[in-house]
């Protein structure tokens, strides 16, 4: 039977870093600050950022919640986000995704509006060139999360081949990147990938973020991998499961993620930490 990579345990200890360094930050004079800004009542997005606010509650970061209607103008929008982008006090902007329909054409538009040094999320293009790059900058959250974990974890990433299933730009692209950054030698698979499953097997980190419900199978795993399923997808009203069939795979798995109660949990996590690090820059910038 795989060992747990309980996301609760790990980011417990995301958490308590994070909360280290806004108690130096406060010593200093500087009390992190983000700004969640939410259009529409999307179910899903309000127990997001319920759940961040909820973080930040616990480790001492100021959390403004600033919700919109479903029809408000894009104009609008861009002008709130400017006005948080100019307000020194305001260390972090989040605009939680999706946007609404009538918005949704713009959402490329409004997270490269976010100022970059305050972007916790790490969409805008000067943070995915820098992490491209290797250079310095704000990574986004949910792979930073899943690397976070491997190094808590004890689990050796410098010369291990990981196979990651699926190319977005939120997940895949990046987790690519921040792995090639471990010197791990790194492939990413996608829908037009052939014998994925062949792939797979190769691999002694799998991840996977696909969005399909069980769709790494026990055939796909080698003996002794270790398996990140990044998926979230909701079956029933109150079932959620991930991209990997759990019980099948963690008999053949070293470690594996479970879904729910995996990696969702690091991902708020290391919002926290994104939040810190943009208070240390966004306060050196602005001189305060």
């Amino acid at each position: 039977m795989a060992r747990i990579l309980s996301g609760k345990e790990f980011a417990a200890k995301i958490k308590e870093d994070a909360g280290r360094a806004v108690a130096e930050l406060k010593a200093e004079g500087v009390h992190p600050r983000l700004a969640v800004v939410i259009v529409g009542a999307d179910p899903a997005s309000e127990v997001y950022v319920r759940n961040k606010q909820k973080a930040c509650a616990e480790l001492g970061i100021i959390s403004d919640h600033i919700a919109l209607p479903a029809d408000t103008a894009k104009e609008e929008l861009i002008t709130r986000i400017d006005a948080l982008n100019a307000d020194a006090s305001v260390h972090g902007i989040l605009v939680q995704l999706p946007l609404p329909e009538g918005l949704r054409a713009y959402e490329e538009e409004v997270l490269e509006r976010i100022d970059p040094r305050k972007d916790v999320d790490g969409f805008h293009p000067v943070n995915v060139g820098r992490l491209v790059l290797g250079a310095p900058g704000l990574r986004p959250c949910t792979p930073a999360g899943c690397i976070r974990m491997l190094e808590l974890a004890g689990i050796p990433i410098e010369g291990a081949h990981a196979v990651i299933i699926g190319r977005s730009n939120i997940v895949g692209k990046p987790m690519g990147h921040l792995l090639l950054e471990r010197n791990a030698t790194v492939t990413v698979c996608h829908s037009r990938t052939q014998n994925l499953a062949a792939v797979a097997r190769e691999a002694d980190i799998l991840v996977a973020a696909v969005g399909r419900p069980g769709f790494v199978t026990a055939d796909m795993v080698k003996p002794g991998a270790t398996v990140i399923d990044v998926g979230i997808n909701r079956i029933a009203p109150k079932k959620l499961v991930g991209d990997v069939d759990f019980n099948a795979v963690s008999e053949i798995a070293g470690a594996i993620t479970p879904v729910p109660g995996g990696v969702g949990l690091l991902t708020v996590a290391m919002l926290m930490q994104n939040v810190v690090q943009a208070a240390r820059d966004v306060t050196r910038d602005f001189g305060a």
